[in-house]
């Protein structure tokens, strides 16, 4: 929803209606866009905070709702020493 900043002004409920029903009401000046008014996130509600976290892209959502998939792999088993001594003896040899 967009206002001007005179009818804002002069219905500020409505203004406010709207962003309680959920919408984004932008203020104009003279046509140009200077501003958005629009509801805070139920901080309680983990799922408006992921829906946050996705509309700034900071992380994807999950195509499909549901468990995740098992592991179908398993991790390679290495013998010989540990990686921690390998790089005890390197340093030794450094010095």
């Amino acid at each position: 929803m967009k206002l001007g900043l005179r009818e804002a002004n002069q219905q500020f409920s409505k203004a406010i209606k709207a962003v309680r029903a959920g919408q984004e009401v932008i203020l104009t000046d003279r046509g140009r866009s200077i501003a958005i008014i629009k509801p805070l996130p139920d901080e309680d509600d983990p799922e408006s905070a992921l829906k946050a976290m996705a509309a700034e892209g900071l992380i994807r959502r999950a195509a499909r709702r549901g468990p995740m998939p098992a592991v179908r792999w398993r991790p390679d088993k290495v013998t010989g020493k540990p990686v921690s001594q390998t790089i005890i003896d390197d340093r030794d040899d450094r010095t």
